[in-house]
């Protein structure tokens, strides 16, 4: 008898039950065995759907197919609990060691939660999930599905890759005490684990949909080697140019020596403090490249605070390394998330063949190069269902480089402190931090391990001298109410009578329609031929890219000297390179002020230039707590400057004054770094480290330890976990005739191997409208669904040349960083 565990959609064909759990176990071993987790993995693999050998699934699959338009009930079959129970059984009994059942718990959990997410050992209902489920949960045809299991799988050999994945275990647990790692760390390797799991398991399923018999492997150390080779003959090109010779330049070329050198160190936890407009990305990449080669490394990710800072430098890297194949850029979700949340009931198939083309379409990171946000990295970690958590072992054996790493969401600090201990001691990940200002990470509650000796950059006091281009100028004080729109137009209209550029950034998308709308309006400007420009995350990546770069954008026009006043918010102040004469800055933390200075005489045209630091009284702060506790402590720094500016090395940019502000700011912020949970009145960073408050509960209510030796509450955690509070939804917009196509394109029936390509473009023209914002234009008419409902697209008439999504309304802060 034939039991199916897949039935091809286009011919029929049938993949067993066996040939699919065989296959997986391979996958999820060869992902798995990376970090010397090869068995733990494997199990995995060869256990998840062994709950598929039973008459009633196969009668199941059969009905869903031959009726694709009302196929049978999502979950009335559950077949994913069935290998978790049999490894449960065996092997965490009475007289089964600590060890062993350590083992089976960390690898029945992924079987078992395979088609939603890992349960909870101990929940905040005082119950173990997990167990109800390996336990407690009657199965129909278990004993059928155990016995043709068993037939093709002998018992001495699932003993054998038990006894291997204990040791592997156990090898970690050492590794995990002897580096002083808390124990979220435990909790994140089980999550490298259902990574290998959810990823070989999709992606041999997409492989027999497509009838893909092989692929060809990348050979990654050739394509670094090549990549180095075309990056140095650029970097050759650049020390032969006109201005070389300029002292800026010549610092520049020293300080990317300085990163090649240090990319035959070991791999390990490093800072990169080279001041803004030092040619960091080039740097950074360069030790990437030559690390890679040097360490046999797999991958090189770029993780970004910003999606503006992914469109510049992956378009920088990709025209200096000519291969757009190799590198990937991963914004945010297009398709809707919510078959990815956790639902009662789900432990069956997903039959509905249009929902699952979707799920075997998305991004999993499958490129050398990488480019994505701090928010996905996050999500990878801690976000729920199992779309996020499948690209997690690609990140393990890699390069790794944070770019403005201070961008780290202040509730996720030490959630971030974790995942990175997590990569370099037990993922066998380099990982770079690169900024200009450094926040103190190794000086908080749960610090990040730095490697010895970790700045790359020599003599960084004398390298911040050499680079200084700015002197800030406080004018908070000139207006404590603050300037309304008409009195920073005032201001603006001053500076233009000497200076040819001005750019201004405020904290509120509101604030900065309002100025836009305001400069609009005035003689002065309509008079004197001034380019006036709007920029902010209501326009999708490709429009804002257009702004920035494109043949009439802003860099060309500055390049040629024209006259321009740029309007933004923060999204333009970091990692986008370009300068402007005079920047004018509202007040917010000290590190957001110092990215908004490298926008000012970036290249030291001018011997110095100013960057005023203002006021606003249109922006409404109060849904964004983060940017007001940062003010309050730069005015704080400020007010000591005025009394000592010695104190703080006689400049506001100094490492000194950036060192002081931050530890103001962490003091200020405190357990909030350990992201709270008002509604649980815990903090999330707990629920995934010893979890003490609800396993104390759970001894109250049953006066008796838990059943289990794992106590983590993975799920509970990441119910709760948002990187960014956005409520926004992705919404794809008719951008350009590239924007209209790719909509319509998206509008009817595709094959999977379409769908990953579409989806990819489809990243450059999404933008994520807030809640409040979606409601407003779904009152007008003016959104309507794509791919049956799991994507939204925007009408032409609500989308604009100046505004982008033409919605207004105040929100939280924008989501930049998704």
């Amino acid at each position: 008898m034939t039991f199916i565990a897949h039935i091809r959609q286009k011919d029929g064909k049938i993949q067993t039950v066996q040939d699919h759990l065989v296959e997986v176990k391979q996958g999820a071993e060869q992902a798995g065995e990376k970090i010397g987790v090869k068995y733990l993995a494997g199990i995995a693999g060869l256990l998840h759907d062994m709950g598929k050998n039973t008459d009633l699934f196969r009668n199941y699959i059969q009905e869903a197919v031959a009726n694709p338009d009302a196929p049978p009930r999502k979950g009335s079959v559950d077949h994913s609990t069935a290998g978790g129970k049999l490894l449960h059984s065996l092997y965490h009994g009475s007289g089964t060691t600590l060890e062993s059942k350590y083992t089976a718990e960390w690898i029945a959990n992924c079987i078992i939660s395979h088609h939603q997410g890992l349960r909870d050992y101990v929940s905040p209902d005082k119950a173990s999930p997990y167990m109800e489920r390996v336990i407690s949960r009657e199965l129909d045809q278990y004993e059928q599905a155990k016995v043709e299991f068993l037939k093709h799988n002998p018992p001495d050999q699932l003993d054998h890759m038990f006894e291997q994945a204990t040791q592997e275990l156990q090898q970690y647990i050492q590794i995990i005490n002897k580096n002083k790692l808390p124990r979220i760390a435990g909790a994140l390797l089980i999550k490298y684990i259902f990574s290998c799991l959810i990823d070989a398991d999709r992606t041999n399923t997409r492989r027999f949909e497509e009838n893909e018999t092989s692929t060809e492997e990348i050979d990654y150390k050739l394509f670094f080697q090549q990549s180095y080779e075309l990056l140095s003959q650029h970097l050759s090109e650049l020390e032969h140019g006109s201005i070389v010779d300029t002292p800026i330049n010549q610092l520049r070329r020293e300080m990317s020596r300085q990163c090649e050198q240090f990319a035959y160190r070991p791999s390990g936890v490093y800072t990169l403090s080279i001041p803004t407009g030092g040619g960091k990305t080039l740097a950074s990449m360069r030790y990437a490249l030559r690390h890679a080669i040097e360490h046999n490394k797999q991958r090189i990710i770029y993780i970004v605070p910003y999606t503006t800072i992914i469109e510049q430098n992956a378009a920088e890297i990709r025209s200096i390394l000519k291969n757009d194949d190799m590198i990937l850029e991963h914004h945010s979700n297009v398709v809707d998330d919510k078959d990815d949340e956790r639902h009662e009931g789900d432990e069956g198939e997903t039959l509905d063949l249009r929902k699952k083309n979707l799920k075997l379409a998305r991004d999993h990171w499958d490129r050398p190069i990488i480019f994505t946000t701090m928010v996905q990295f996050l999500n990878t970690f801690y976000a729920k269902g199992t779309r996020n958590v499948r690209r997690l072992h690609q990140l393990s054996n890699a390069v790794i480089v944070f770019d403005e790493v201070q961008s780290v969401p202040v509730h996720c600090i030490s959630l971030f402190n974790a995942a990175l201990n997590f990569l370099n001691v037990i993922g066998r990940s380099s990982l770079l931090l690169c900024t200009a200002t450094q926040p103190a990470l190794d000086f908080v509650k749960y610090k990040l391990h730095f490697s010895e000796q970790p700045e790359i950059i020599e003599n960084l006091d004398e390298v911040g001298r050499s680079f200084k281009r700015v002197d800030l100028q406080d004018l908070t004080r000139d207006s404590p109410s603050g300037w309304d729109a008409e009195e920073v137009s005032s201001f603006i209209q001053e500076q233009m009578r000497e200076v040819d550029s001005v750019l201004v950034i405020l904290n509120t998308k509101t604030a900065v329609r309002k100025l836009f709308e305001q400069l609009i309006e005035v003689e002065w400007l309509r008079e004197s031929g001034v380019q006036l420009v709007h920029l902010s995350t209501n326009m999708c990546a490709a429009h804002r890219k257009e702004v920035l770069s494109g043949e009439y954008g802003v860099i060309p026009r500055l390049a040629k000297g024209e006259r321009i006043i740029c309007v933004s918010t923060q999204l333009i102040e970091a990692g986008v390179n370009i300068s402007f004469d005079c920047v004018v800055r509202s007040l917010a933390g000290l590190d957001s002020i110092a990215q908004a200075a490298g926008r000012c005489n970036r290249h030291g045209k001018d011997k110095v230039r100013n960057v005023y630091i203002i006021r606003s009284s249109d922006e409404v702060l109060t849904n964004l707590p983060e940017i007001q506790i940062g003010a309050e402590k730069t005015e704080r720094v400020l007010q000591e400057f005025k009394d000592d500016p010695s104190s703080l090395g006689d400049d506001l940019l100094s490492s000194k004054a950036m060192s002081r502000y931050f530890e103001y700011y962490f003091n200020d912020i405190g357990d909030k770094m350990h992201y709270p949970i008002p509604k649980l009145e815990q903090n999330l960073f707990d629920l995934m480290d010893r979890n003490r408050y609800y396993v104390d509960a759970y001894k109250k209510k049953h006066d008796c330890k838990p059943e289990v030796v794992n106590h983590y509450a993975i799920a509970t955690a990441e119910k709760y976990f948002e990187a960014i509070s956005t409520n926004a939804t992705p919404v794809i917009v008719p951008y350009g005739e590239e924007g209209k196509e790719l909509i319509l394109d998206l509008n009817g029936e595709i094959e999977p191997g379409e769908m990953s390509e579409l989806l990819r473009k489809a990243q450059q023209y999404t933008v994520n409208i807030y809640d409040q914002e979606l409601r407003a234009l779904e009152r007008n008419g003016d959104v309507y669904p794509l791919l049956h409902g799991h994507a939204l697209a925007l009408r032409e008439p609500a989308y604009s040349d100046d505004f982008g999504v033409e919605s207004k309304g105040e929100g939280a802060w924008e989501p930049m960083m998704i």
